[in-house]
């Protein structure tokens, strides 16, 4: 039997994502990014990540270089999709971890249809690497300080007010991209506690647009990402007096 039939679990991947990715090999990537987050137990700020480097990413894909590989992740990150971090303990391992936007990805509009299998290996694979585990893992955050309230009349913003606070913001936001979704994130964001004000989110654009000017090579992430708790994202900022550094949540609930 010829080894380039199937005999081994195969990875699949649905047709209408490739097409809306314009791009089969892509599609394949979010799938198995897809995979191993199902399989994931990192959970940072409720969320679910994974971990890998680009060479490792390329076994999982062995048609493709590796530098082909760094460049669909990055473009998936660019439009969106797949969201970046660093959660590594040690400060000199930039190893990144990844989770998938599930809300910019739907916004691609697919239709489901069957799964079709393609070539590699299944996101079931047993040959395939095993699930990523942090050796370097940071300290578990076991509280979390968070005053949910009622956004009723009373005691929250109004949808108008709401409207013209993110306007506000937008306005300001290097890339454009998503105003929907990014309306939407914010209206929850804001509704979720009453620190979660217009001022913090004005001094954290502040601070990632000087990021962006001081990493020209960076891309700003579209709004509708940014908006989707990005702004979270610690930056590291060169030249910044500390009385100017970039509020963070702990600072936030300190006041």
């Amino acid at each position: 039997m010829s080894n380039l039939l199937i005999s081994e679990p195969p990875l699949q991947v649905l047709p209408s994502l490739a097409n809306e990715l314009k791009s089969s090999d892509k599609a394949i990537i979010i799938q198995q990014v897809h995979y191993w987050l199902n399989k994931s137990t990192n959970i940072r700020n409720g969320n679910k990540w994974i971990y890998n480097s680009a060479s490792d990413w390329q076994k999982q894909f062995p048609w493709l270089s590796e530098k082909t590989v760094q460049r669909y992740l990055k473009d998936l990150e660019n439009r969106g999709l797949l969201i970046t971090g660093n959660y590594n303990k040690a400060k000199f391992d930039r190893t990144k971890w990844y989770r998938i936007d599930y809300d910019a990805l739907d916004n691609l509009g697919r239709a489901l249809g069957p799964t079709v299998p393609t070539i590699g290996t299944d996101s079931t694979n047993p040959k395939g690497p095993a699930v990523p585990t942090n050796t370097n893992r940071l300290p578990e955050t076991t509280t979390e300080n968070t005053k949910e309230y009622s956004a009723s009349k009373t005691n929250g913003p109004s949808l108008t007010q709401l409207k013209s606070d993110f306007e506000e913001i937008w306005a300001d936001y290097p890339n454009k991209q998503g105003k929907g979704n990014a309306f939407n994130h914010y209206k929850a964001w804001r509704k979720k506690s009453k620190e979660h004000t217009n001022s913090y989110l004005i001094e954290r654009l502040k601070f990632y647009k000087i990021y962006c000017q001081q990493n020209r090579w960076y891309r700003p992430m579209n709004g509708s990402t940014w908006f989707n708790g990005r702004f979270d994202d610690e930056l590291e900022i060169h030249g910044t007096d500390q009385e100017q550094r970039p509020t963070t949540k702990e600072d936030l609930f300190r006041q």
